[in-house]
């Protein structure tokens, strides 16, 4: 059984993926003013909403394979940052963005597990 401050650091952790989960595509909705056009941002963001559901609920199976769902975005901005001088700085912010929420579900895994006996 999770103690009690195992169950709050969980549920800080479930709530800075979901803040995060905002954050990132709100980052991707601001490639815009990078150069790129409307539509390509929002189709970037768009495969966000698949995980969106498992993640507000605290599915444990949702939060494991949305950390691989975060791969793409994170090659991605990395790719960006180096490549292209314009966008440096919206790639940067998205780069740290993504990198955070990978971590808080990380974190939420990690926390949210049964106890080994």
């Amino acid at each position: 059984m999770i103690g009690s401050t195992g169950k709050a650091t969980a549920l800080l952790a479930r709530q800075a993926t979901i803040w995060l989960w905002g954050c990132v595509c709100l980052s991707l909705l601001a490639w815009i003013w990078a150069g790129y056009p409307r539509f390509l941002c929002v189709i970037a963001a768009a495969p966000l909403l698949v995980p969106l559901r498992g993640l507000l609920r605290g599915s444990r199976y949702t939060y494991a394979w949305a950390t691989l769902f975060a791969i793409p975005y994170l090659m991605f901005v990395v790719t960006e940052l180096l490549a292209n001088p314009r966008a440096r700085w919206v790639a940067a912010s998205t780069l740290l963005l993504v990198f955070a929420w990978f971590c808080a579900m990380v974190a939420f895994l990690r926390l949210s597990r049964a106890p080994r006996e």
